[in-house]
């Protein structure tokens, strides 16, 4: 696939621009200018959290991710209803790989349904698609 085919690709669904460093990085750059980076920084935290396969480390990183997104006045806190911050406090004393899904699952759509349609629609992705397209015609035409 094409780079410039890949960016382009990338305004099909947030997966594919979660799913990709250079895309990764804009979306990031982007959230960052709307001060909500928190939510693709969590939503990584979770995705590294779920292939650990140690106990020692489940508890460790899960105690990390809840102290720097969930509990009140975190950091990076997340918007997430009460009753899932409390579900999630409640599963901290014996955390497991999925007790962090639900929050996981609320930000993804928040950043799905409100974050990247304005990234879309952003100069950071523009920019990006432009200079995709740019290195694409240079590679064809390099006597340009």
């Amino acid at each position: 696939r094409s780079s410039t085919g890949e960016s382009t690709a990338w305004s099909e669904s947030v997966d594919t621009v979660l799913a990709n460093k250079e895309g990764l990085a804009a979306f990031r750059t982007f959230l960052k200018s709307e001060f909500s980076e928190e939510n693709v920084e969590f939503w990584l935290a979770c995705e590294d959290f779920k292939k650990t396969k140690s106990s020692t480390k489940i508890a460790l990183k899960a105690q990390k991710i809840y102290s720097d997104f969930i509990q009140a006045d975190a950091p990076k806190e997340i918007n997430i209803d009460f009753h899932t911050k409390s579900d999630i406090s409640q599963h901290m004393s014996e955390p497991t790989l999925g007790c962090f899904d639900a929050a996981q699952s609320s930000i993804y759509s928040l950043m799905a349904k409100d974050s990247f349609p304005r990234f879309l629609r952003s100069d950071v992705y523009k920019e990006l698609v432009q200079k995709h397209q740019d290195r694409n015609h240079k590679r064809w035409l390099p006597f340009l």
